[in-house]
């Protein structure tokens, strides 16, 4: 099988190759770059306009399965990912049961092989059950199919055992990705510490209970060479401490999230709990230091922490209703709407942090352009503005706060293998 993409411009940070030209897939490998191709046997896709890239890549996402299907399952959340431009996605292993065994693991990857072709790299956990007393076997989950440990939602509060798994994960080469919180200051506390909080007579979750939790794992990974990445980070104190680690030479990344550097914590006296997520919405301030951390390479990946919950979860007052929002389908929307439209960040640095810098944290083989290698691209309009209509979702889950926002930056085709597994055609969009 052949597929040519015509007249697209190409956008490739980690090649160095741009400019409009021709791409030939075949057999689902990149063939040719070139100008002017022919191949009267391909099917064609005229891209004129558009701009090409290699696959997105989500490193932190919640397909929900198993065990909480009603929210997502791994075929929705797959069909989600290839809506919003992503060709590879890793999920979080707070299921039912947890991702903690390497049959989960294996469930998982055979789950998603029955999806619309969407890659699934799932994430195990690091403790047991998720409950921060005694560690998985590593060795077994990497075995199986895990990409990295986590035990994101539910922070490792017992600090020799993070640095025990650090140690583990150093020697077998995994990257833990850890979700910084101590759990005693912020318990189930609903928003920001501040004046949000005060305004609504909540308790709130301070960002020092993130810093704190940023500073051990920093340490630790000073301390014992792992790789470690920080989820989602929400602070300006948060980016600070990484960005002071790194200058040391740690083996030290991060994410941010596209509602950390759009949206502050007003949005709860607005929206209520869709505008709950975990860690919470910040001040003016902390979304400044998130945009300086993009800018400046501090924060090295651009993540959804797609959390899909059901109507009536978020239907819940604030202080009820779970924490989290959807992402896949909005991301690139709201991060060109944010960086590129308004000359924040050039293209090529956005894409790096949807793109390669994921990929090479988890260490997979994507995010990134090679003559003979797997055919992964996101074909996206720069310029094209849409209205986010949460009833259209390929996801289960309606729970984002940027219902009704106009954006700029629409995804018109994911290719994954060489297969098209979306296509936005004449005002028809499909998941193949």
């Amino acid at each position: 099988m052949k597929l040519l993409i015509r007249k697209g411009r190409l956008v490739d940070p980690v090649g160095g190759i741009g400019g409009v030209m021709d791409i030939l897939i075949e057999d689902g490998k990149l063939a040719v770059i070139g100008s002017d191709l022919r191949e009267p046997e391909a099917r064609v896709i005229d891209a004129r306009g558009l701009n090409v890239c290699a696959g997105l890549v989500d490193m932190h996402v919640h397909l929900r399965e198993p065990g909480f299907e009603y929210k997502e399952d791994i075929t929705t959340g797959a069909a989600a990912a290839a809506r919003g431009g992503f060709t590879s996605v890793a999920c979080m292993p707070n299921t039912r049961p947890v991702l903690d065994t390497p049959e989960q693991i294996e469930y998982v990857l055979r789950r998603a092989g029955e999806s619309c072709g969407v890659r699934v790299w799932p994430i195990g956990a690091v403790s047991r059950g998720q409950k921060g007393q005694s560690l998985t076997d590593a060795a077994a989950l990497q075995e199986a199919g895990c990409v990295a440990l986590s035990d994101d939602g539910v922070p490792v509060q017992d600090a020799n055992l993070v640095r025990d798994a650090m140690i583990r994960c150093k020697r077998l080469g995994l990257t833990i990705l850890s979700h910084c919180e101590d759990a005693d200051m912020v318990r189930n506390y609903a928003v920001n510490e501040g004046r949000v909080s005060r305004a609504l007579g909540l308790p709130g979750r301070p960002a020092i209970a993130e810093e704190i939790m940023v500073m051990r794992d920093a340490m630790l990974a000073e301390e014992t060479g792992a790789a470690v990445h920080i989820c989602h980070v929400s602070t300006a104190g948060s980016v600070e401490i990484i960005r002071q680690f790194k200058k040391k030479g740690v083996a030290i990344t991060c994410e941010t999230c596209p509602q950390y550097f759009t949206l502050t914590e007003d949005e709860v006296l607005e929206q209520g709990s869709l505008a709950r997520v975990n860690p919470p919405l910040r001040t003016k301030l902390d979304v400044e230091a998130i945009l300086e951390g993009l800018r400046d390479g501090t924060i090295d990946v651009i993540a959804t922490d797609h959390a899909p919950h059901s109507v009536e979860e978020k239907a819940k007052p604030l202080a009820e209703a779970p924490s989290g929002m959807v992402g896949l389908e909005t991301a690139l929307g709201v991060t060109l709407t944010a960086l590129y439209h308004t000359g924040f960040m050039d293209l090529s640095d956005i894409l790096k942090k949807m793109t390669s810098h994921p990929a090479c944290i988890l260490r997979i083989p994507k995010g990134r352009l090679s003559l003979g290698g797997e055919a992964d691209f996101t074909i996206f309009s720069p310029d094209e503005e849409w209205t986010v209509e949460p009833d259209q979702f390929a996801s289960k889950g309606r729970n984002t706060p940027f219902k009704g926002r106009k954006l700029k930056g629409r995804v018109k085709y994911t290719i994954v293998g060489g297969r098209v597994v979306y296509g936005d055609e004449g005002g028809r969009a499909d998941v193949v």
